[in-house]
């Protein structure tokens, strides 16, 4: 592979314990596959880089995972730039460093795996393209998610209200009517950002919005009256009572001109409210923890696995389990249920 073609392979460099942290966090180095494929070019990546780089990103259904994928992969190359790591020549050893510094960042180990999983997805691509000799990631050691846990900080129903409240009385229609939406929904940050005005309707005589999940399907959700308040007062506010297709083809959370809103935006947005509502861990908190206290509530309330599981659009019921903080608990034992089944039975074999 030769990012740099008339250049030979370089000498390896003793490590420098010296050298200043990368920033490994935060904003990526890019932000949609364009930025990813510009960040390469920079790096005078040869063509058939650039080529092999944009047809693995298009093999991703939605735009959403496209520019997912390109976040990931660009801190890869921003380490690999603020180090002097050639990825043409990138080796095992290197691949090593750059997990460890993932984790001496402190970034959880869902993040860094994922980040790991798809820099050497794209080095598989580029073999397969004959664009690269070989993997540098393949062999490596990668951070165990567990199946029965998530690192992701939720808030209780106690706090979700006075989050809430909070933003109803101090912010504006817009940041409550995303809040709203967020916690009512389960929907992901970015599949409600990515909304039109359009998505809402009506479906057997429940109010819904359309909603645009992995694999780039799209997913019926219910917009319960507390959302379809915060919504209708909010857009009431931005168009008055001109309804056309061009309206419709708004974006439903725009920006003042009129873009999308995009997910750092609301990141900072979800901390800065939460801070000012008196949430004591709102430095913690991110859009999917209002995700993550969705399912905690619900299960924690005893509505079924297999409700939650679809309400979450998750494909695997133990991705659900994750959420459920009192899983195992003595008094959810299904073993009182049997015992009520039982006394009944008995009874009337009397």
């Amino acid at each position: 592979m030769d990012f740099l073609p008339a250049v030979p392979e370089p000498s390896p460099v003793p490590a420098n314990p010296a050298a200043p942290a990368v920033k490994l966090r935060g904003t990526p180095p890019a932000n949609s596959p364009t930025a990813l494929v510009a960040l390469l070019r920079d790096a005078g990546a040869a063509p058939n880089i650039l080529e092999a780089t944009g047809a693995w990103m298009n093999k991703r259904e939605s735009e959403h995972s496209r520019t997912a994928y390109a976040k990931d992969a660009s801190w890869w190359l921003a380490w690999c730039a603020a180090t002097g790591t050639d990825p043409a020549f990138a080796k095992a050893v290197d691949t090593d460093k750059y997990g460890a510094a993932l984790r001496d960042c402190g970034l959880a180990k869902s993040t860094r795996a994922r980040r790991l999983a798809v820099a050497s997805s794209w080095y598989d691509y580029l073999v397969r393209a004959e664009a690269a000799e070989r993997n540098p990631f393949i062999g490596m050691d990668r951070p165990s998610v567990e199946a029965d846990s998530s690192a992701t900080r939720g808030m209780t129903p106690a706090e979700l209200a006075k989050l809430l409240t909070y933003a109803r009385e101090h912010e504006s229609a817009r940041t409550y009517a995303l809040l709203v939406v967020l916690a009512t929904t389960a929907g992901r940050i970015g599949s409600v950002l990515a909304a039109k005005v359009g998505a809402i309707g009506h479906d057997q005589g429940h109010r819904t919005a359309d909603l645009v999940v992995k694999g780039n399907h799209a997913k019926r959700v219910v917009l319960v009256p507390l959302a379809v308040e915060a919504v209708e007062t909010y857009l009431a506010g931005r168009r008055g009572e001109v309804v056309d297709d061009e309206w419709l083809d708004e974006w439903l959370f725009a920006t003042r001109t009129g873009g999308a809103m995009d997910e750092p935006a609301a990141f900072r947005t979800l901390r800065r409210v939460a801070k000012a509502a008196g949430i004591p861990h709102a430095g913690t908190l991110s859009p999917h923890s209002l995700r993550h206290s969705y399912a905690t509530a619900l299960l924690d309330k005893g509505i079924p696995l297999a409700d939650v599981q679809d309400a979450m659009g998750h494909a695997d019921p133990r991705t659900t389990r994750r959420y459920d903080r009192l899983a195992g608990a003595l008094h959810r034992s299904p073993s009182y249920r049997m015992q009520e089944e039982l006394t009944k039975a008995m009874h009337a074999a009397r």
